[in-house]
Order: C-alpha cells, then structure tokens, then sequence
C-alpha cells in the first residue's frame, strides 16, 4: 500500500523477544553475542547417545512451569512454548495494548518453523512403535501440527487477522518477517508479531543430520579455514512490527526500520548453495529498501560453518557489493548460538537490531585461520564499535530458498 502522495508504507520493529541457547531473553542474548561467548555445548537432552557430532546449542535452564501452568503445557510443543515466551517480551518491550479498540482485527501473526512440532511428534512415535503403545495423547494434533505456534500467539493475544506458519527450512523465519512486511504494507494489517521457532533437537533429527555428514564435532567456525560443518541449535525470537504511522501515534519506541527484503529460489540443486540465487536476493532486498550498497555497513551472514555455504556466499556478497565489499563488516553469529534452522534468522534479527542500535557488531567466534575463499572483514573473535546506517540479514536455505531482510537505524 502507498500513501497518497505515492510512498509505500514504513514498517517499524517496535519490541524484541527472545529465547536463545545465549540467554533465557533478547538482552541476555545480545550482551552474549557482544561479549563473544558462546552457547554451544555437549548435548544435554541426548546424554548417554553415541553421536559423531555431540555438540549442540540447546537452551539451558529453561522452566516451562514458570511461564505455563500444567494445562495449558498439555497443549503446547515445546517450539510453541519457546514462541509463546519470546512474544510476550516483545509485547511487553512495545508497550503495545493489542486490546484497544479494533485492534484485534488488524493483527498478524508469522512465525517460521522448520520442523514445527518435532517434539511431540518424537514422544509419539517413540510411545506407538518402540513400546508398541496405540494409545496416543489426545492432544498430539494440536500440539504437533505445523501451524500450533502461530495459532497459540494468536489465541494468546487475542488477535484476529492474518495468522499462519512459514515453513521453508533455514530461510523460514526471514521469510515470516517478510510475509508480515507484505501485510502491512498492503493495508490487510497495522500491527504482527513475527519470527521463528525451532525445537528439533531429537535423537531422530541429530541422526538425520550426522547422516548428511555436515556437522561439525568440535566447534562452529563459520568462514575459518579449518570449519567442520554447523552445530545445531534450538529457541525462538518474536518481533513487534508495525506501521510507523501507527507506531508514531502511539508515541512508541522505535527499535529500527524493517526496510526492505529479498527473496529468490535458486532452482539449481536441493542442498548446494548457489551464488547467484543468493545474490538476487540480497540485490531485491537493497532494491526494495531503497539502499545503495553502500550504505550498509553490517551482514549478518547466514554462515554456517560448512566449506560450501561459507565460500558460496563470500562470492555472492563480492559479487553484489563489489569494492564495498573491502568495507563492510560481515558476522556470522552462528558461531555462538549455533544453526537454528527455522529460528535461525530470528535469533540473528537480535544482532541485526544490536548493532543497529547500539554501534557495536558482534564477532565471529572460533575463527582460526583465514581462508582465502571467504576474504572478507568477518569480524573474528571480537565485537566492533563501528556506527551503521542499514544491515542486511542473509537465510539461506535448503531446497535453494533465500531471504534477506534489510534494516535501517532508526535515530
């Protein structure tokens, strides 16, 4: 939608929450990533499991009692429970009243998921074919179904609108955002909570996973020379989005404006990273945010930690930026809070919003040696002061999925 003098609605983040295996809150979690410490360790859940790679980025000392009574647990995955916890921060930061008078009506939710319900799904399958039990919870649907997380914040906040789950890998949450994005703008919405979930850290997933033989056992060293692969991780971020003519009325705090994205499909192979595809979309992104490559001064890399992923997007952002390319400040904070597929752009939108806000980029961990494949200034094992006008947050998914968000400070 575009105003009548013909410019196209101003998206704001007004509120943050976060659950992350780097702090039970969005602020725990970005003093973590600024300080450089990392939130992956041996496997806790999978204790007592012979695994290649027992390393992991779980969320530690999480109680779910201390936020849901044992009713309301019966119907929540722990991916709905992570979601239902990193929104009500966001609601809380906002000062938002989703109860003022027609409010209800004209509020989104988007979340990304990679897995949904994959929890609940396991205890199932191990009750019906391990102890051979054909007697199921009777909340196994509700709990487990894809859209669950979407539709307890929705049932949470008592918002009417637009609601629904993105599923699409590791680009899910990116591409939530940017689902949200699109219904503000085009007037079906003036206010959404969006993110990502994830909770998958089950024995079947792992195994999946070691299969593929991209997991590293030692550590996440995105763009290192010696990188082994990524490290799982699990959690959840929720975002405030709103108008900005809205948010101005209100007289909130704006965090940042969510001022553009990019997406694009590759169509080249279901699990190798393409450079072009990649590169579409961080290009579409610039273009609908209206930024020159050179205004952005951070990426907030998807930067995985596999040789594929790490060089394959050296060459895009080369390829996009050219000589900017020497300036620009590229992170991957996987290396700390690990790969939390369908969350994973979620947990990075906190550094994004961070560096935005505060002028200081968080690191890349665990890096070693550079690598000549990935020359670019990523950060390695120490947090920059450095004041940036835009940023970009790059999802790169399996299947070929790209998304992009780009954001501008917001003084």
């Amino acid at each position: 939608m575009r105003s009548p003098e013909g410019r196209a609605t101003r998206v704001v983040i007004t509120g943050a929450g976060a659950i992350t295996p780097l702090g039970l809150n969005a602020p725990d979690s970005w003093r973590a990533m600024c300080s450089g410490r990392s939130g992956i360790g041996p496997f806790e859940r999978l204790a007592g499991h012979e695994l290649k790679a027992p390393l992991a980025g779980e969320v530690r000392g999480y109680e779910p009692a201390r936020h849901f009574d044992e009713k309301r647990l019966q119907l929540l995955d722990l991916a709905s429970q992570y979601a239902l916890v990193a929104a009500r921060e966001a609601v809380a930061q906002s000062g938002l009243d989703l109860a003022a008078p027609g409010l209800a009506e004209r509020g989104a939710v988007v979340i990304g998921s990679g897995a949904g319900g994959e929890n609940t799904h396991d205890a199932s399958s191990r009750r019906l074919y391990a102890e051979n039990n054909p007697r199921l919870h009777p909340l196994t649907i509700v709990r487990l179904m894809m859209n669950a997380p979407a539709s307890q914040l929705s049932l949470e906040f008592g918002l009417r609108g637009p609601a629904f789950v993105v599923s699409s890998a590791c680009a899910s949450a990116n591409h939530a955002l940017a689902q949200a994005l699109a219904l503000l703008r085009g007037g079906q919405a003036e206010v959404a909570l969006a993110g990502g979930t994830e909770a998958c850290l089950t024995l079947g997933v792992v195994r999946a996973w070691e299969a593929m033989r991209v997991l590293a056992d030692d550590a996440c060293r995105p763009f290192s020379k010696d990188r082994r692969g990524l490290v799982l991780a699990e959690g959840a971020a929720v975002f405030v989005l709103e108008t900005l003519e809205h948010a101005q009325r209100r007289g909130a705090t704006i965090l940042a404006e969510l001022a553009g994205v990019g997406m694009s499909s590759d169509a080249a192979d279901i699990v190798m990273p393409d450079a072009e595809g990649a590169g579409r979309a961080m290009r579409l992104a610039l273009a609908d945010a209206g930024l020159a490559p050179e205004q952005i001064g951070y990426i907030n890399a998807h930067g995985t930690g596999t040789q594929a992923n790490d060089a394959t997007e050296t060459r895009a952002i080369r390829a996009v930026f050219g000589r900017h390319a020497d300036a620009l400040a590229v992170s991957s904070t996987k290396s700390m809070h690990g790969h939390a597929l369908g969350a994973a752009g979620a947990l990075e939108l906190i550094a994004v919003l961070g560096a935005l806000r505060e002028g200081l980029l968080p690191p890349t961990i665990n890096h070693r040696e550079a690598d000549p494949a990935c020359d670019l200034d990523v950060l390695p094992n120490r947090a920059r002061e450095r004041r940036i006008e835009a940023a970009l947050s790059n999802s790169f998914a399996f299947g070929g999925l790209n998304a992009v968000l780009a954001l501008r400070r917001w003084d």
